[in-house]
């Protein structure tokens, strides 16, 4: 039977082997998800919610099992291949912003258009649409650290969003926020992927945040828990 799933995570093991043994962090998870779809994963610190974003965004491999983006097994790709494959079909969001402070809000954004096919006018005009989008319109040409942490943030969203990613990952990205900037940046990132039909996996500490997702799932013991909300 064919499995229409745009993401399939299937008998995920993560293991660390050391000398003091081996130390298991994913044991056996499976999980299907496709475009428009958005999921919220929380834990313990130390649980293995980033080893799994990882692993699905290919920055890390897995120890067993199988990972299939868009029908395609990503790490039995050729390096060169797979950070191709990595800068066209998935989109990262970090705690850390990361923009490039030497570089304008506006270039930041333009950067995985520049390292995949090119930014030509086309990749500008979507740029400044998202830019506009989340409020940023007139600072396209602000450096990072004339813009305060929620509108980098809000940056890094739409430097993320530049390739029409099929897969939009969030690495506790209202982390380094307070309270109501959080909540603004947290709103908008559901909002963004759904208006661009993206499949959203995010983890986070943040209960608030997880509260808004439609999907929320636990990471306990290795193992993904709970149940899709049907509301």
């Amino acid at each position: 039977m064919n499995d229409a799933s745009d993401l399939q995570v299937t008998g995920l093991t993560r293991e660390f082997r050391g000398a003091a043994g081996t130390l298991s962090i994913l044991r056996g998870i499976d999980l299907r998800m496709k475009r428009g779809e958005a999921l919220v994963v929380t834990g313990p610190s130390g649980s293995g919610k980033s080893t799994l974003l990882y692993i699905i965004g290919t920055l890390d491999e897995p120890t067993a099992g199988s990972v299939r983006i868009l029908g395609q097994d990503p790490f039995q790709l050729s390096p060169a291949k797979q950070a191709a494959f990595r800068n066209e079909t998935i989109g990262f969001i970090f705690q850390d912003h990361h923009l490039l402070p030497q570089c304008s809000v506006l270039e930041n954004v333009l950067i995985p258009a520049l390292a995949g096919r090119g930014a030509g006018k086309d990749e500008e005009q979507r740029a400044k649409g998202l830019l506009e989008r989340v409020g940023l319109g007139d600072r396209l040409s602000h450096r990072p650290a004339q813009i305060s942490g929620g509108e980098r943030q809000r940056a890094a969203v739409c430097r993320a969003l530049i390739n029409r990613p099929a897969i939009l990952l969030a690495d506790e990205p209202t982390g380094n926020l307070d309270q109501k900037t959080a909540e603004s940046v947290g709103a908008l990132l559901l909002e963004l992927s759904r208006e661009e039909q993206t499949l959203l996996i995010c983890v986070t500490h943040s209960l608030e945040l997880a509260s808004k997702f439609p999907q929320r799932r636990v990471l306990k013991d290795g193992k993904l828990e709970g149940m899709k909300d049907e509301r």
